[in-house]
């Protein structure tokens, strides 16, 4: 037991002289300048890599935002149909006096690419002097409109169009000539009553299948879109075409170049027989049902051949029309 106290007794002797230690005021000043050294190389370091960056900013900015070299002189714009210099300054928002560096070329991209008519776009800086702009404009497929509106009132600038996605997008100014032959597509309004918005992708099936019934007109005739008005679904098994002359075609929804083919050779019929038809219903592969107009066929763009007798004994189809007429 003697033993044990005189070791505990010890210990704490020793506690108490590092305590001593460790609080003496002579060590506490050692410390804190210590601290003080350490916080004044900090600042040292900090402040020499502050001079260090402020120095290269000034050089840049003296090398290049401020350098006569670099100030904007050419805009190189690809030939496109969807804006011009003037446009795209406005479109962009292009300040013309600024510095190459100092145009935010991400911004102007995302300014030209939030409108509708440009597909894509890609700007980029090319020293020592010129903003090189390059945009892709969206290719219409068609005019379009809704149900009931007036197809003469939506061929103009600014109207409508669509492309083969179904992105609707105004006519800009430069695409007009362009896209003024176009048929147009109407499309049945929404709930809200809205028809088809700039900048929307339409994807209604009813789109779809009046684009497929203006690809059968073109591979049957490359120069369908002059003489087709409009296109529009009736219902469920029937889409509807009418051509610039007045006459009403209805088709359906598949089968389109037969459909096309009998189309065609009724408008012949009635070019080389001086009759208008107004309405024809081509479902029917036999006794097309039609119905004629009191004036007399308009004439044809492209005068039409009189058949051969080989011509006439192969085309049925140009028989059984002919038949159907002597029973009207």
């Amino acid at each position: 037991m003697f033993k044990r106290r005189t070791t505990h007794s010890r210990q704490r002797s020793r506690m108490r002289k590092l305590e001593v230690r460790v609080m003496s005021p002579r060590i506490a000043w050692f410390g804190f300048l210590r601290l003080c050294g350490r916080s004044a190389k900090f600042f040292l370091i900090l402040a020499l890599a502050v001079a260090a960056g402020w120095g290269g900013w000034l050089g840049i900015k003296r090398a290049f935002l401020e350098n006569p070299e670099f100030q904007l002189r050419m805009i190189a714009l690809n030939p496109n149909p969807a804006l011009d210099e003037a446009d795209l300054v406005k479109a962009a928002s292009i300040d013309l006096h600024a510095n190459l560096f100092d145009l935010d070329v991400k911004a102007i991209r995302q300014r030209l690419a939030s409108r509708p008519e440009i597909a894509a776009v890609t700007v980029e800086r090319r020293l020592p002097s010129t903003l090189d702009v390059h945009v892709t404009a969206r290719v219409p497929r068609a005019w379009i409109g809704s149900v009931g509106a007036e197809t003469g009132s939506l061929r103009k600038e600014g109207g409508l169009l669509v492309d083969a996605a179904g992105t609707v997008f105004p006519c800009p100014a430069l695409q007009w000539q362009e896209a003024r032959d176009l048929p147009i597509i109407l499309l049945p309004r929404d709930a809200d009553a809205q028809g088809p918005v700039a900048g929307e992708v339409v994807k209604t099936p009813q789109l779809q299948r009046c684009f497929r019934l203006l690809d059968s007109a073109l591979a049957a005739d490359a120069d369908a879109s002059r003489w087709i008005d409009y296109v529009q679904q009736l219902n469920t098994w029937s889409v509807q075409l009418v051509t610039r002359n007045g006459t009403t075609a209805t088709f359906g929804l598949d089968n389109h170049s037969r459909q096309m083919a009998d189309f065609a050779a009724a408008l012949d019929h009635a070019s080389r027989q001086g009759y208008a038809i107004a309405t024809i219903n081509l479902i029917p592969q036999r006794n097309i049902p039609i119905t004629l107009r009191s004036e007399p066929a308009p004439p044809r763009a492209t005068p039409v051949p009189e058949p051969t007798k080989e011509e006439i004994r192969s085309d049925r189809r140009s028989n059984d029309l002919k038949s159907l007429l002597n029973r009207n």
